[in-house]
């Protein structure tokens, strides 16, 4: 065997591969690596970053594609072509070069273990036109041993080739429904007198849909009073308080119980059943990236995307696994490694306990279902006190989340006590349920966090046969609609397709979830709905802005509204990735279903009124006379301050966010007028802390003044 070339997806996971061996040298575009055991005749390790090629645009396969017009629809290449990306030329021809090069024999593909890392790697091997055999790396953490083990086990490519067809085939679907649902959408609209562009995709219109309909439940909705009767008791022991068995509409219907029964407001009742049952909560299960991104925004409102963005750094400081996951279970391996650290995690976390071993529970340790990755968990480093001193406080949150969920499967049950009294008056029974708290168990490792701390309703003392006084009464209660999705339960619809998405519980029994995305998309694709201004998240609540609202109308009952078509078509995709299913058949089928949609929208949009005043910008208002200048005016503009004589080569703009803190309008006039703010409190430095100081304008420029100690 020669000299082994490596691609890596970036250079950060490059350094850690590179740092499992003996360097030889580094470049700007590759590292060498020593000869060594793994490697007889040395290695070179050189990266993408990211996407080095992408798919062609409709201009580069025919001229009249380039144009927007309805006439040149459907644009349906005969054969798909990549391209490099513009700005990676340099890196593409240093990769080129690599894998030309006589002394290398195979090629490693160690983009990240997963389909888009097969799509990354295969689409760059075959615009380098180098034919190699290949081998592919499949590691779930970025730790040394874990690293040399995963180069001194390398697996055939054959499955990498099916991951890399699934992608591809995706990516050609959502290129060709974006290319041709856009323009489409997009003209007919105009044609209706909207002034903007509409982005069409097939995962991101379901999403928006999806969320446009729990703002139309919400917003039809309407509350109605329902009735009940309430018993408050006074027995030996204490208060109490029950219900008997009726919820209805009609008031008069709970008052004709009560007259039935000849029940007086103060009356005398019995207790006649008292039942006490234990019940034991089994810790949650591990994390799956979803479950991590939902938790994250649940505690510490953090958006999904951002989740993900931490989690990739705790992976890429060899902290925990691999986090783009979708699996919630862990193998016997990794159940070992974590059983032999366990002394040290608690260690880290300050607080001991005598440790349940749950090697045999399926809830957690099951290596023939866990999939292509397992769990996210931490790795067997664990980090030093200065480690965790220094790492941002949101990463750090997102590290003790992970041992804490990990640490929960070796602790006890939670415990606690059921009682049931019931209780008649003049033969009407009454139910109350309490609870008492037996064992802590797996809760004490979350007890600083609101979500865990459950409200208890302690019961007295008392028993069967006691006698009580009583006050009974009918009262009144309204249904409340249902909530805004905040931003983290968007993954959790996306991947029930809205199902049952406030019973956590639910979801985990939803024995197969065909949902829209996959584990490693959704948080990108929330973050592109974002972007397009289709929907707005304020203090973690999402709404649906009005070009949202367009959006949904225009798609509205078309299959790009439809989640379970989505999930449909991803669960084909999946098939295509074992080998099942075939990508030609696909692409031919959402090739009919854009021809179908060419066919049918113009009626649909030409039905459509629409109110065009809603999307007209607003004119930005002046806030300040340009320091510059001194004859334009400042005023908002996209996302910054700028001048109004910018066509007359005024260059003066302050940024509307500066690092993390928006400035006000107040801020700037200041700035323009004074040259100087008052102290702004909130600055966010790389590291991470927050620190306070007032802004000065020096020669246009925005400078940073701190306060003398």
């Amino acid at each position: 065997m020669g000299k082994i070339a490596i691609l890596a997806e970036k250079p950060s996971q490059a350094r850690a591969y590179a740092d499992a061996f003996k360097i030889k040298k580094k470049e700007k575009t590759f590292i060498e690596l020593e000869p060594c055991s793994t490697f007889p005749n040395g290695a070179v390790i050189t990266w993408a970053v990211g996407h080095l090629v992408e798919l062609k645009e409709p201009k580069e396969y025919q001229k009249e594609w380039e144009k927007w017009s309805l006439g040149s629809l459907p644009i349906i290449p005969q054969k798909f072509e990549d391209k490099v990306v513009s700005k990676m030329y340099t890196q593409f021809h240093a990769v080129k070069k690599i894998f030309n090069d006589p002394q290398v024999t195979m090629i490693y593909n160690g983009c990240d273990s997963e389909r888009e890392g097969s799509n990354i790697f295969y689409s760059l091997l075959k615009m380098t036109k180098v034919n190699k055999p290949v081998k592919r790396l499949w590691i779930n953490s970025l730790e040394v041993e874990e690293i040399r083990k995963g180069f001194n086990h390398m697996q055939s490519n054959e499955r990498d080739l099916l991951m890399y067809q699934e992608a591809k085939t995706r990516q050609i679907s959502d290129w060709l429904v974006g290319m041709n649902c856009s323009r489409l959408y997009t003209l007919l609209l105009q044609q209706k007198g909207f002034k903007g562009s509409i982005s069409i995709g097939r995962v991101q219109s379901p999403t928006v849909y999806l969320i446009y309909k729990r703002l139309q439940e919400i917003e039809n909705f309407k509350p109605e009073n329902f009735y009940e009767v309430e018993g408050v008791f006074k027995a030996q022991n204490g208060v109490y308080k029950g219900k008997a068995k009726i919820k209805t509409k009609v008031k008069e219907e709970a008052e004709q119980l009560l007259y039935q029964h000849d029940i007086q407001p103060i009356d005398t009742g019995q207790i006649v059943n008292v039942t006490n049952k234990t019940k034991r909560v089994q810790p949650p299960k591990l994390h799956a990236l979803s479950t991590l991104q939902a938790a994250a925004n649940k505690r510490w409102k953090y958006s999904p995307a951002h989740v993900l963005k931490l989690t990739q750094s705790l992976y890429e400081k060899k902290l925990v696994s691999y986090p783009r996951t979708d699996s919630q279970l862990i193998t016997q391996n990794e159940f070992e490694y974590l059983n032999n650290a366990l002394p040290r995690f608690q260690q880290l976390i300050g607080q001991a306990f005598a440790p349940v071993l749950r090697g045999q529970n399926k809830r957690y340790v099951d290596g023939s279902n866990v999939g292509e990755h397992y769990a996210i968990i931490p790795t067997k480093k664990v980090p030093t006190e200065k480690a965790l001193q220094t790492m941002p406080a949101d990463e750090r949150n997102i590290y003790f989340e992970i041992l804490n969920t990990t640490l929960a499967m070796f602790h006890q049950d939670y415990e606690y006590d059921e009682k049931m009294i019931l209780t008649s008056v003049r033969n009407l029974e009454f139910k109350s349920i309490g609870k008492t708290e037996l064992v802590k168990g797996w809760k004490e490792l979350f007890t600083s966090d609101k979500d865990f701390k459950e409200r208890e309703e302690v019961l007295p003392a008392v028993s069967q046969g006691e006698m009580v006084q009583c006050k009974v009464s009918v009262i009144e209660s309204t249904t409340i609609p249902p909530k805004p999705y905040t931003e983290g339960q968007l993954i959790t619809m996306m991947k029930t397709c809205g199902k049952s998405v406030e019973d956590e519980e639910e979801i985990e029994v939803l024995k197969s979830i065909e949902g829209i995305g996959t584990e490693a998309t959704r948080s990108g694709i929330i973050e592109t709905i974002k972007k397009h201004g289709f929907i707005e998240v304020k203090k973690n609540i999402v709404s649906i802005t009005s070009k949202g609202e367009l959006l949904c109308r225009a798609i509205e009952g078309t299959l790009l509204s439809s989640p379970s078509m989505t999930a449909k078509w991803e669960i084909y995709l999946q098939k295509i990735g074992r080998g099942e299913g075939s990508a030609k058949h696909f692409i031919e089928n959402i090739g009919k279903f854009i021809n179908q949609l060419i066919g049918n929208v113009p009626k649909q949009i030409d039905a459509l009124i629409i109110e065009t005043e809603r999307f007209t910008k607003p004119t930005a208002k002046d806030i300040a006379i340009c320091p510059t200048c001194k004859v334009g005016k400042i005023s908002l503009r996209k996302n910054f301050y700028g001048c109004s004589e910018y066509k007359n080569d005024c260059k003066q703009a302050f940024p509307e966010r500066l690092l993390g803190r928006k400035l006000s309008e107040k801020n700037i006039k200041d700035l323009c007028a004074i040259g100087k703010t008052s102290v702004i409190k909130g600055f966010k430095a790389k590291s991470g802390k927050q620190f306070s100081a007032a802004l000065r304008l020096v020669e246009g420029k925005i400078e940073f003044e701190f306060k003398d100690k």
